[in-house]
């Protein structure tokens, strides 16, 4: 295959993924991953598709298939997050490890556990998560970082590194927002470099519980993250959203 049919294989199969890691990319052409982001670069130079950190995506996806910047979400919908962090924080016990997330909604319960609790052990890829529990004094709760590259559009640790941290977990508890979810199918992400870490952490909890607004139901993103089998619990602030999850997930709805 010479590079102007390895290139046309990629935007063909990023048509139809939306996403991918240079190197999954380089097993299905049976290249080195360096000819992959040769190939990848002219793409990228020609407007073909988009750059992203580890991989690739398709430059014909409409825009709300992108994650933005973390920043600009947290405002958004933040009534709706309080109280499903509410809701979230009565899921814990006394001692408990906990994973969160690096989702806006993950971000307002750290800081409700950091204002409320103490003796949690608290796992965490969110640099923001890891700033709100250092907000308390005395250093009432314990929190480890996963290592790795840092993501700023998410204010994540993503990558090999971050992937290899998070396989030393088991955590008692979960908790994770989405970009999207459909109640018969899982979670959907556009953030590609912290999909795994999630999906590591998926399978080695004892629970997984899921905050997510109404906004995010029957939202797709660019790849699926988590399935609904995986998800233990599912916390929204629309109770009529959460049915076919508990019906799906055997899932409890919360509101």
């Amino acid at each position: 295959m010479n590079p102007s049919e390895r290139q046309s294989a990629i935007v063909e199969y990023l048509g139809a993924v939306g996403v991918c890691m240079y190197q999954d990319l380089a097993k299905r052409l049976g290249v080195s991953e360096m000819t992959v982001r040769r190939d990848v670069d002219k793409l990228f130079n020609s407007g073909d598709v988009i750059k992203i950190l580890g991989g690739v995506q398709t430059a014909k996806a409409s825009e709300n298939l992108y994650e933005s910047p973390v920043k600009e979400r947290l405002p958004i919908r933040r009534l709706e997050k309080e109280r499903i962090a509410c809701e979230a924080a009565k899921q814990i016990e006394p001692r408990q490890t906990i994973f969160l997330d690096g989702g806006t909604t993950s971000i307002v319960l750290a800081q409700h556990l950091a204002e409320k609790f103490e003796g949690l052990t608290v796992v965490t890829h969110s640099a923001i998560v890891c700033m709100e529990f250092g907000r308390e004094l005395g250093g009432k709760n314990t929190v480890f970082t996963l290592g790795g590259q840092f993501d700023p559009a998410s204010a994540c640790f993503v990558g090999p590194t971050a992937e290899e941290s998070a396989r030393r977990f088991f955590v008692d508890i979960a908790f994770f927002s989405t970009k999207g979810f459909l109640p018969d199918e899982g979670t959907f992400e556009s953030s590609i470099g912290t999909i795994r870490v999630k999906q590591i952490i998926a399978e080695q909890a004892a629970r997984s519980i899921l905050l997510v607004d109404q906004s995010k139901f029957g939202q797709r993103a660019l790849c699926k993250a988590l399935d609904i089998k995986q998800i233990d619990k599912v916390i929204s602030d629309q109770p009529e959203n959460c049915s076919a999850a508990e019906t799906s997930a055997n899932a409890t709805r919360t509101y």
